[in-house]
């Protein structure tokens, strides 16, 4: 099969989505510029598993201007924006995605990326690589490299990495300065709340958020919630995070005493059954549950059906469950990412910087193959710093340079 979306009748509406999110990611699109001048890609195959979104629709052109034939699968069941997929089957992008796939047609549409051979994949959440380890390794071992967009995905390949067992370089795209201080922070935290509001229409004023994680995404949405006018409780593992939310303002807390307090509870650890049947049944009459991490397993669905005594969707994205307490709890987005489910995911600027590094990592790779070792590596610095670069220039923002004088002062170590 060369393709398999939803609908093909829905591209006119998903070019029009991809030429906003153009206008909105300058960055990306100069790249494309020099793509197409020097072909740096022609050739190259590539299996990417991202979110099938407008701007990862910019990112596809972008490597297809470079020379790369490539193959697309979602990285999220629901998060497929259907018309940018038809979309991008007309550019020449073979695309095996669609919003609300099974379990079975999730897997099977990565298996159909995975199976054309690639020289370079890329992955955001860590599935593709870990299918290719798993149970395509021969197609592994002859894959030039890969990049992986997000701290969940890094985690997996860093577990790979350590048991021996990762058969092909890997750039942590995640790591980068440019993306993870902007996407994770302000692009989640943006994000996040716009898909609550969207789906609940609910007012953050007055409310409190209970947001579980206070890494770069926690941060994020800590300090957007606090924008809106919530009271903001951040619930921590890590005492140095959960100083440094102190230190910030916040109110830091057990989850166990969060949930007695909070109204909208985020979870955004990357880590397992974060809220679970002890939270949810000390948890007010109308708590409204939201996942911001990549995978639907921070908030313990299967200890939510346990507790629930009836269900019904009450809302697109929105499901009620009556409690055998009489209380009622509103899961969001099926306890997926609810940013991408019940809204758009990131702002088209965030998303600029990310991609760029996703295409210049991928250029990097190719210009490097058979160079790296079998290892997780950070983005190289000096793409991180062009990419900042680009993004001021396209602000109209310009900055200060060292003189001479500066710079021979800081090489020296007597005064």
């Amino acid at each position: 099969m060369e393709f398999k979306v939803k609908d093909l009748s829905l591209a006119p509406q998903g070019r029009l989505q991809i030429e906003w999110a153009e206008m909105h990611m300058s960055v990306l699109m100069r790249i494309r510029r020099e793509f197409e001048k020097y072909k740096p890609l022609k050739g190259v195959k590539i299996s990417a598993v991202l979110h099938v979104t407008k701007e990862t629709a910019v990112l596809m052109r972008t490597l297809i201007a470079g020379g790369a034939e490539v193959w697309l699968a979602a990285s999220n069941p629901l998060s497929t924006q259907d018309d940018v997929a038809a979309a991008l089957v007309e550019d020449g992008v073979h695309v095996f995605a669609w919003r609300g796939e099974s379990t079975e047609e999730y897997f099977w549409a990565i298996e159909q990326v995975a199976s054309i051979e690639p020289n370079i994949v890329i992955d955001d959440g860590g599935d593709l690589h870990a299918f290719l380890h798993d149970k395509a390794q021969n197609i592994a071992e002859k894959v030039w490299g890969g990049t992986e967009e997000t701290t969940t995905g890094v985690i997996r390949l860093r577990a790979m990495e350590r048991e021996g067992i990762l058969k092909y370089p890997v750039i942590a795209v995640n790591n980068a300065y440019t993306k993870y201080l902007f996407d994770n922070r302000y692009g989640t935290g943006q994000s996040t709340l716009d898909g609550i509001m969207r789906a609940t229409n609910i007012l953050f004023s007055g409310k409190y958020v209970v947001v579980a994680g206070y890494g770069w995404v926690g941060r994020g949405i800590a300090l957007r919630a606090r924008g809106m006018g919530a009271k903001v409780i951040v619930t921590e593992v890590d005492p140095i995070k959960a100083l440094e939310a102190v230190m910030d303002g916040f109110e830091v807390m057990s989850m166990s005493e969060a949930a007695k307090i909070g109204d909208v509870f985020i979870t955004a650890t990357g880590n397992i059954n974060v809220i679970r049947r002890e939270h949810i049944e000390l948890m007010k009459d109308g708590a409204i549950l939201a996942n911001a991490g990549h995978f639907n397993v921070e908030i313990n669905i299967k200890d939510l059906e346990e507790l629930a005594i009836e269900k019904r969707n009450i809302r697109p994205c929105v499901t009620e469950y009556k409690l055998r307490n009489g209380k009622k709890v509103y899961l969001l987005a099926e306890g997926r990412l609810v940013n991408l489910v019940c809204a758009e995911g990131h702002p088209s600027e965030v998303m600029d910087m990310s991609f760029a590094n996703q295409a210049l990592s991928v250029k990097y790779l190719v210009e490097n193959k058979g160079k790296l070792e079998k290892k997780v590596f950070n983005v190289p610095i000096e793409i991180d710093r062009m990419v900042a670069t680009l993004k001021l220039e396209s602000m109209g923002i310009k900055i200060d340079e060292l003189t001479e004088e500066q710079r021979e002062y800081i090489r020296k170590w007597k005064l």
